[in-house]
């Protein structure tokens, strides 16, 4: 409610300290302002403005808490109203905000919840946490909850009942003041903070970044040493001339490393030596773009130089400033006195590759702005060997190592006929990809591949994780999410009828070309279908997650589509133990099969999603994963999921305590989740990551390594949260 919120913070336990005097005039005065701009001239707030300034889904609360706020019956609010509502939720007791709650169930007033008015209250709940859910679940979450709340089987709940119901919540009782006054909370209200070290100056940081940090400070000092030798070297120039040739001495190193930080076949097999333990090769995807920042920067100090060294010379000699920077008369350069003129075009090339590079660019659905600029790559080492003499001394062994590993790119990926067998369009439009696999097509869990569909883009490649395990012998896996225009295309490709998708004009086509064309020859549903649409696939390629199984307690955390590489760890895990199930009774349990690279006692899975139906993409892989589990292990369980739904109001939120308190009622008597069907409850709103790694790192299991994929955002938060309990961090990014 944009109305009323005071400046309150709260302990690690929930519970609210005491506003001060200031505070509390502050929060007067502030809630005072807040309610006149919603008022208008006539000082009194209808449920409309109510509504509108409250911003909830679902009316139904909207118009509860305006009813119990509107005192007097009057139907509108005024500010003594308010403010003596808002006391009430700020300073009353617990019991006073417990029969806050109630009120807001009892909707007849009458002094007791039914059964239908439980029914309506739950029901826009679901609403408000956009939990679509049939109408027969209701009814089982409904009478979960009342059949537990209603202790003297009167029919009906009385305030009393309620309070011992929720007592048996302590988490919902911890937080009732929170969630009382949470919906209240005004956006752009920032709580004062303590100073806190800058994260960078902790020592954790430098601990678990000790690789990059050192790797840095080398690659910082070798392009020292070069720009200074380079300046000494050419000290009978001047001092622009000076600058220039140290920038370009640092290009040289710096246009050649770039390429080697995408030598993906040799950093994929360098992942599998003890270089990765030395180098930061995890982090090649990153050390690669600050590459390119750095050669964007000397080479714009380069120009910069010699346009002022150029300035110098053209008050000396007989030709002008133009002449020197866009001819070739004054005969600088090695080839043919070229080198004004290439050096121009190469800025401009240069400029235009880190700007279609950006983020911006890449997120926002233009993934092909980017992938084309980058092609022009070829272009910008052709003209450096023209622009400048020394550069293919520099070029030549990492030039030929790139050379090879495109050749053998191309040989891989156009060895053999592939083709995409079967697809299956799943909810928020991803496109789940059954690919046939080669015969020695060898990957680990979390590599990833870029994948060729003529029929979608003839020469576009675009890299996806293996959602699939390497133990799964015939095929591979891929989940593609539509966002962007080839992710785009994919889709409706695969979604258009057969009549539309194979060519109208089928007589006058080859054999060969009517073979291509006919891609279905089975329909499963509407969405799943068998096909035979050719593709070509190059890699596979590694990334950090190889590493999982040399950690002894992992957490996998996948936000969204995130969740493909672990999907491909999951199963392989699975894949890895054996479940013996005893003959004489239910018990079971797993032993470890004979594998030198398992050292693996823990793993927890974190997948977070915003939506129901982003559960729906891996819900049965998910649930074989916990039936493969064993149901009791003499150290606990082996695989954890935690399941997160963000548009799922939390338990600290009015507008969820009843539904909370109902699914959990529920999935304890049916062993089962109401929204995902998984034995894992899903949790409402998102991780609280502090509470989460203080109870990995209290399991105590060994060295505990988190590995994330999702949103670069989310990938911060939890890095600091990671050095703050000392675990290895580690973002799939390719």
């Amino acid at each position: 409610l944009a109305i009323g919120y005071w400046p309150y913070t709260t302990n690690p336990q929930g519970a609210l300290f005491t506003m001060s005097l200031d505070e509390d005039a502050r929060w007067l005065e502030w809630v005072t302002k807040q309610f006149e701009s919603i008022a208008g001239e006539d000082k009194e707030i209808d449920l409309e403005e109510f509504k509108t300034a409250l911003k909830v889904k679902e009316s139904f609360f909207a118009e509860r808490f305006f009813a119990l706020f509107d005192s007097d019956g009057s139907k509108t609010i005024s500010l003594d109203e308010l403010l003596e509502a808002l006391d009430l939720l700020i300073h009353g007791s617990e019991t006073d905000k417990l029969r806050f709650l109630f009120q807001v169930y009892d909707v007849d007033g009458s002094g007791s919840i039914d059964p239908d008015e439980l029914r309506t209250v739950l029901k826009s709940c679901l609403r408000e946490s956009a939990i679509s859910l049939p109408e027969e679940k209701l009814d089982d979450l409904t009478l979960a909850l009342f059949e537990s709340a209603d202790k003297d089987n009167s029919g009906s709940i009385t305030f009393e009942e309620l309070k011992a119901e929720l007592e048996n919540f302590p988490e919902v009782m911890e937080n009732l003041t929170i969630s009382a006054a949470n919906w209240l909370k005004p956006p752009g209200l920032e709580q004062k903070k303590g100073r806190h070290t800058p994260r960078y100056l902790t020592p954790a940081y430098w601990h678990n970044n000790s690789r990059k940090l050192l790797f840095l400070c080398a690659y910082t000092c070798l392009n020292l040493l070069l720009f200074i030798t380079a300046m000494l070297k050419n000290a009978e120039g001047g001092f622009w001339y000076m600058v220039a040739k140290g920038c370009g001495q640092c290009l040289n190193f710096n246009c050649t490393f770039v390429m080697v930080l995408m030598l993906r076949r040799c950093l994929t097999w360098l992942r599998a030596t003890w270089v990765v333990r030395v180098l930061p090769l995890d982090q090649n995807i990153l050390l690669h773009q600050m590459v390119g920042y750095a050669i964007v920067t000397f080479s714009t100090v380069h120009t910069t130089a010699h346009f002022m060294n150029f300035v110098h010379l053209s008050q000396n000699s007989s030709y002008s400033l133009w002449e020197h920077l866009f001819t070739t008369r004054p005969g600088i350069g090695w080839v043919q006195g070229s080198a004004s003129l290439t050096g121009m075009v190469l800025q401009i090339m240069i400029c235009l590759m880190v700007v279609c590079s950006s983020t911006f660019v890449r997120r926002s659905g233009h993934f092909e702005v980017f992938y084309w600029s980058h092609l022009s790559y070829v272009w910008v080492w052709a003209l450096l060997v023209v622009h400048c003499a020394n550069f293919w001394k520099w070029f030549v062994v990492p030039g030929v190592i790139f050379l090879l590993e495109k050749l053998v790119g191309v040989a891989v990926s156009h060895m053999g006929g592939l083709y995409i067998v079967e697809v299956n369009l799943l909810p928020s439009k991803v496109t789940h990809l059954v690919i046939k696999r080669p015969q020695f097509f060898h990957f680990k869990p979390g590599d990833y591949v870029y994948i060729n569909i003529p029929d979608i883009a003839k020469y576009e490649w675009h890299p996806f994780t293996i959602s699939s395990a390497p133990e799964q012998p015939d095929t591979l896996w891929l989940h593609i999410r539509s966002m962007g225009q080839w992710t785009n295309r994919l889709y409706e490709y695969f979604r258009q009828p057969d009549s539309q998708v194979v060519s109208t004009k089928r007589l006058s086509a080859s054999l060969k070309d009517r073979r291509h064309q006919r891609r279905t020859t089975a329909k499963l549903s509407e969405n799943h279908r068998f096909c035979n649409v050719k593709c070509f696939v190059d890699g596979p390629y590694g990334t950090p997650t190889r590493q999982i199984f040399a950690s002894e307690h992992a957490v996998l955390i996948g936000a969204g589509i995130g969740i493909t590489p672990f999907a491909s760890i999951l199963q392989s895990i699975i894949y890895r133990m054996r479940k013996q199930n005893c003959p004489n009774c239910s018990y079971s349990w797993c032993e470890n099969i004979k594998d030198s690279e398992m050292k693996l006692r823990k793993v927890d899975f974190i997948w977070i999603n915003r939506d129901q139906k982003s559960f729906e993409w891996f819900v049965s892989l998910l649930t074989k994963l916990e039936m493969d589990q064993a149901d009791e292990e003499p150290e606990g369980r082996f695989l954890e999921m935690h399941m997160y739904m963000t548009s799922a109001l939390s338990k600290n939120d009015m507008k969820a305590i009843g539904l909370q308190m109902a699914l959990d009622l529920l999935a304890k008597k049916e062993k089962r989740d109401s929204i995902t069907g998984l034995r894992t409850r899903t949790q409402p709103g998102r991780p609280e990551w502090g509470k989460v790694f203080q109870k990995v790192a209290e399991e105590k299991k060994g060295k505990v390594h988190v590995f994330y994929c999702g949103a670069p955002a989310l990938a911060k938060l939890i890095k600091a949260q990671c050095e703050h309990f000392g675990f290895n961090f580690y973002k799939e990014n390719f």
